[in-house]
């Protein structure tokens, strides 16, 4: 490919400049904390976020591996620590006549809620909100939440501490299904909560963010088209979005990206009546897990599988672009596709899917070929079909 070096994140390819800032609500487990991705005034100067936003996250990624922290964390440290998201911190939000579609978005297995910010940056740059979460199912690499200090004087300036939740795999004595499909439950719900916290914004009761970042979320009020609202996942976060469209009746449609079918019941397929589109890369999926996704095409008519070649599972995460030739050897982090090409393809046939059943008036129809597989690097269903029926 003749890459040399680690690539950069891309920016937004559509009319919105991007603001982010971090949210986080309810001081226990059972909040809600996401990044929020939305279209902002562009500010001179603005700071750019770091990536990866804290040294924990190095250490429960260096746990996700089987590797030792000693060592791996301070490594991936050099490696990421510098890396920077091209968008506004806690840029002011950008009120339109229009009101803005949302997408809940669900990381990945070993993921965090800064792992796919091209996708996030993309989607908020076309015009969405976007509310990347971070489960605390013990599936994120690392995670905390803030509770009330006990030392503390009370008052609404006190202080709270934080509590680390670091990433869990299976316990020996356990099932894989028994201890992920619990899992999936909760992490359903937390797109759910999201999406509450959302709708209680919209109506005027701006919650008090425990992080204190700059951003006012009382001007999301008035702007928030709560009748157009996707959830979007990656792997476990793709299995979460098909769910979460089962469990909450306001999500009008899914976007499974390579989607890890292993966690989700069998009595739940029949029960997936709303469009899903899986937008599979080449190496990741097997037969069952694709004939699973078809049990959903035949109870969901509006459904589509769609598979990019030249892709492996990372390609649809941040490390495809951050990872420099090294680290994508050993982690297999790029396919023969260039990243970005490999990018655009998912999300152009995201915004087509999402323009179709949020019923949006853009000109992502542009890209409808992609639905069906036609194009460069884009085939039909999945090239495993055949093998699966």
């Amino acid at each position: 490919m003749g890459v040399t070096q680690s690539l950069g994140l891309p920016p937004g390819k559509g009319s919105y400049p991007v603001g982010c800032t971090d949210v986080m609500v309810g001081q226990a487990q059972k909040g809600v904390f996401f990044r929020l991705f939305y279209p902002c005034v562009p500010q001179d100067g603005a700071e750019q976020p770091t990536w990866i936003p804290r040294y924990e996250y190095f250490c429960g990624i260096a746990d996700y591996m089987n590797m030792n922290r000693k060592w791996c964390a301070p490594l991936l440290n050099m490696t990421f620590g510098s890396c920077k998201i091209p968008v506004s911190w806690d840029a002011p939000f950008r009120p339109r006549s229009q009101k803005y579609p949302v997408i809940i978005f669900s990381h990945g297995l070993g993921a965090f809620r800064t792992a796919y910010s091209a996708v996030c940056i993309e989607m908020a740059s076309r015009g969405f909100l976007v509310l990347a979460l971070e489960h605390r199912d013990r599936s994120a690499s690392a995670t905390f939440f803030c509770k009330p200090d006990p030392e503390a004087p009370d008052g609404p300036g006190s202080q709270v501490h934080e509590e680390w939740l670091s990433y869990q795999g299976v316990p020996k004595d356990q099932k894989e299904f028994r201890f992920r499909n619990p899992q999936l439950h909760q992490r359903a719900n937390e797109c759910i909560r999201g999406l509450k916290l959302l709708r209680s914004i919209d109506s005027g009761k701006a919650p008090v963010n425990l992080l204190r970042t700059g951003f006012d979320l009382s001007t999301l009020k008035d702007n928030v088209d709560l009748t157009k609202v996707a959830v979007m996942g990656h792997s476990f976060g793709g299995a979460t979005a098909i769910l979460s469209l089962v469990k909450e009746a306001q999500f009008k449609c899914a976007v499974a990206l390579d989607p890890w079918m292993f966690p989700l019941e069998n009595s739940l397929y029949p029960k997936v009546t709303k469009p899903v589109l899986f937008v599979n890369t080449e190496s990741f999926q097997t037969p069952e897990s694709v004939a699973k996704m078809k049990k959903i095409t035949t109870t969901s008519g509006e459904s589509k599988i769609i598979t990019i070649l030249g892709t492996v599972h990372q390609s649809q995460t941040d490390f495809t672009f951050l990872a420099g030739n090294l680290v994508n050897r050993v982690f297999q982090t790029r396919g023969t596709i260039d990243p970005y090409e490999g990018l655009n393809i998912t999300n152009q046939a995201a915004l087509s899917f999402l323009q179709k059943h949020l019923q949006l008036k853009e000109d992502f129809d542009r890209w409808d070929g992609l639905l069906e597989g036609i194009g460069d690097y884009i085939v039909p269903d999945s090239p495993l079909q055949k093998s699966s029926l």
